[in-house]
């Protein structure tokens, strides 16, 4: 029994209060690495008022185990010393830790692209043949998240050796830490250790510890789901106090419904926020599992290489990396360590192009952004085909190259490609200054410099630029571009940019200047200051359900004799289309010229009076006072025949000729057409499906050509429509 009662206590993390011999976590143990010039906690439990004496290096210190049976201490700062020696643990037993060395120690830390092991790499046998360094010391965390904070890990230290860096792990030890470390052991002439801890495919958030999310505000919404899922905090006491309450009073009124024999009311469901952690996913898993447990062992900094889980989230991955490192920081309790990372290299996801380079300005905002940070820039090295790269070598040593010229103040280490400085409007050029040009800048292909990009003040979108070197400038023009106010450098997924500096390290994605902000509508259409606006709809926003991120009806005051539409869209290169169109109008009802959902009880299927059509679209057939204008709104499905019998129209194919079918509730078809010039004005399909929804102006490229199952409402940046009506 008692036996039992010692089991279930450790299973709870008791197992101090019954502690019967002297316990170290599993990050001491033989062939270790200490950091040098640096104090060294030396931590673990014993039965509680145990006396604990630890001596290393002439040093000797006694403490007493806590109530708890947690003891700590630390040992003086020691110089870089590669002679194995012995740190000696007495307590209720003894430890003797055998080959200790003191140099340079680094958590290694991220994704897949982290956890890739050195046999899966470019030269990988050969890379393991020659993994011989006895003073460059190797663990590996293992794959664990928990809900709550543990104590231990499992993990052993082990020398580089050929058969070691092959070993466990997702074939071997982490390669872009391993060259990294090897670089530093190489140039340094110390020790060097290194911990393994990353898991393939997961989040930022899970790796964060609660006082990181605490530390920023723009993460307040994640921080108040780890406090509530948190049985220590004050908000998940008092909610689950409440809950509490909630089901005492349901047991009243069951008892009360058994003894009457009556029916019972449903039982209250447990919050779902008040859970702990309860997948790998979840923010702090994996620090609960895989980093807590190394706190506070003694390091130098920690090399990082994670985003991919977090694509898409642009600037807010930095406020991300914000919480990471400064939790990190104030839990190691080591002050402003160095964190460097790697900038995830160019890879196809095959969502919208900008994506990546969205998530890249957040990763470079943080290493602005946060003291003592750098990010190595890889985009010259990836695989459009494969997401894990296999040249972790230069990997390795471009984030060895930061740690030499940050971390160890080597003054002759170039550690960076060029970085934006400035940008400057001269005439009808844009002149870009970068800092870090050393050597010059050059292109790494000897091709002309490659995916710059500019845009006009007045009109059109993004275009490819001419890029000149001047000194440390690089110059942009483009004879499709009169009036350039600003640019973009990389600005895609698929981007492997040809800009270095002589140094051979390139230039990462950025973008500067002013955004043209262009009234188009004020500008093109001079009825529109006659109109008041009814509705705006955020078409990012398309679903289910619509609605109006502006719903002005309860402001109409008496009839309106003339509506309009004005459709704006905004591709990835920043090229906008627009269209307004007003007619007499069809309905006396402003809830019927919104999008004609079931609810809305809106079904038109007819001709348009005085249509006025205003576009930047070439395409697009202009004019006033036109009478070849009919409409397809409703929320049905539909079929090509034409029934209506709509001039030009076909019955063979979808366009401006269709019939609505059932259901009611179905596709639906939110559509103005121009019939006598053959052409859609905009369409709107199948709101229903959010960003694969149908949206056009004109008529589609290919396939229908009113845009039925286009599904590519998610391939523009900006979408948004406005309704209007102008009042008798």
């Amino acid at each position: 029994m008692k036996k039992l009662f010692l089991c279930f206590a450790s299973s709870l993390g008791l197992a101090s209060s019954v502690q019967a011999e002297l316990k170290l976590p599993a990050v001491f143990g033989d062939h270790m690495v200490l950091q040098q010039q640096q104090a060294n906690p030396v931590w673990g439990w014993d039965t509680p008022g145990t006396k604990i004496t630890v001596r290393f290096a002439g040093q000797n210190y006694s403490t007493t185990a806590a109530a708890d049976g947690k003891w700590t201490m630390k040992l003086a700062p020691l110089p870089a010393n590669a002679t194995p020696q012995t740190l000696t643990v007495v307590g209720s037993t003894t430890r003797e830790i055998q080959d200790v060395l003191i140099g340079e120690v680094w958590l290694c830390s991220g994704q897949s692209n982290m956890e890739m092991g050195v046999g899966m790499v470019d030269n990988g046998p050969q890379e393991i043949a020659a993994a011989n360094f006895p003073n460059l010391r190797l663990m590996m965390v293992p794959n664990l998240w928990k809900p709550r904070p543990a104590a231990d890990v499992a993990g052993t230290w082990k020398v580089c050796t050929p058969e070691n860096i092959a070993a466990g792990g997702w074939n071997g030890f982490s390669a872009a830490g391993y060259f990294f470390g090897r670089e530093l052991h190489r140039k340094l002439n110390v020790p060097v250790g290194l911990i393994d801890a990353d898991w393939g495919g997961t989040r930022i958030e899970s790796w964060t510890p609660p006082e990181g999310f605490a530390a920023v505000p723009a993460l307040s919404s994640l921080n108040t789901a780890v406090q509530l899922g948190d049985p220590g905090s004050a908000a998940h006491q008092q909610k689950l106090e409440g809950f509490l309450g909630e089901t005492e009073r349901w047991l009243a009124l069951a008892r009360t419904a058994l003894t009457n024999a009556t029916l019972v009311p449903a039982m209250p469901t447990y919050p779902s926020d008040l859970l702990p952690p309860h997948d790998l996913q979840h923010p702090t898993a994996l620090y609960n599992g895989m980093i807590h447990p190394l706190q506070p062992f003694g390091i130098r900094g920690a090399i990082w290489y994670q985003g991919e889980a977090n694509n898409g989230e642009g600037m807010l991955y930095a406020e991300k990396m914000k919480a990471l490192i400064r939790g990190w920081r104030q839990l190691w309790g080591e002050g402003e360590f160095p964190f460097l990372f790697a900038q995830i290299a160019p890879y196809n996801y095959g969502n919208r192009p900008e994506q990546l380079s969205e998530l890249w300005e957040g990763q470079t905002a943080a290493a602005k952004e946060i003291p003592n940070a750098g990010m190595a820039v890889i985009n010259d090295i990836g695989n459009l085909r494969d997401i894990h790269p296999k040249n972790k070598q230069e990997v390795g040593r471009r984030l060895a190259l930061l740690a030499l010229a940050q971390t160890y103040g080597q003054k002759d280490v170039i550690y960076s490609g060029p970085t934006f400085q400035s940008l400057a409007i001269e005439a009808n050029t844009l002149r870009v200054r970068f800092d870090h040009a050393d050597g010059g800048l050059v292109s790494r292909d000897g091709q002309p410099l490659n995916w710059f990009e500019i845009i006009d003040a007045d009109e059109g979108g993004y275009v490819k630029a001419e890029a000149r070197v001047d000194g440390t400038s690089v110059v942009l023009s483009s004879p499709e571009v009169r009036h350039p106010v600003a640019m973009r450098f990389a600005w895609s997924q698929v981007a492997e940019p040809n800009l270095m500096n002589g140094a051979g390290l390139p230039a990462g994605a950025f973008r500067a200047g002013q955004m043209p902000e262009r009234d188009w509508l004020g500008m093109q259409v001079p009825e529109a200051k006659s109109y008041q606006l009814v509705y705006l709809l955020d078409l990012a926003k398309l679903g289910t359900d619509i609605r109006y991120d502006i719903d002005n009806r309860s402001q109409i005051k008496g009839p309106f004799d003339r509506v309009a539409y004005c459709l704006e869209l905004q591709d990835a290169s920043g090229a906008t289309s627009d269209v307004f169109v007003s007619m007499d109008a069809f309905t006396d009802s402003l809830d019927k010229i919104g999008v004609p959902t079931v609810q809305s009880g809106a079904r038109f299927q007819q001709n348009v009076a005085h249509l006025n059509i205003f576009s930047n679209v070439k395409s697009i057939v202009t004019g006033t006072n036109l009478e070849v204008g009919n409409l397809e709104f409703w929320p049905n499905n539909y079929e090509p025949n034409n029934a209506a019998k709509v001039p030009n129209a076909s019955s063979a194919s979808f366009d401006f000729g269709d019939e609505p079918s059932a259901p009611a509730d179905g596709y639906g078809s939110m559509q103005l057409h121009n019939h006598d010039a053959k052409q859609t004005v905009f369409a709107l399909n199948h709101w229903r499906e959010g960003q694969r929804a149908d949206l056009g102006i004109g008529n589609a490229p290919e396939g229908n050509q009113d845009w039925t199952f286009a599904a590519n409402a998610g391939s523009y940046k900006t979408k948004q429509l406005r309704i209007y009506v102008r009042c008798k």
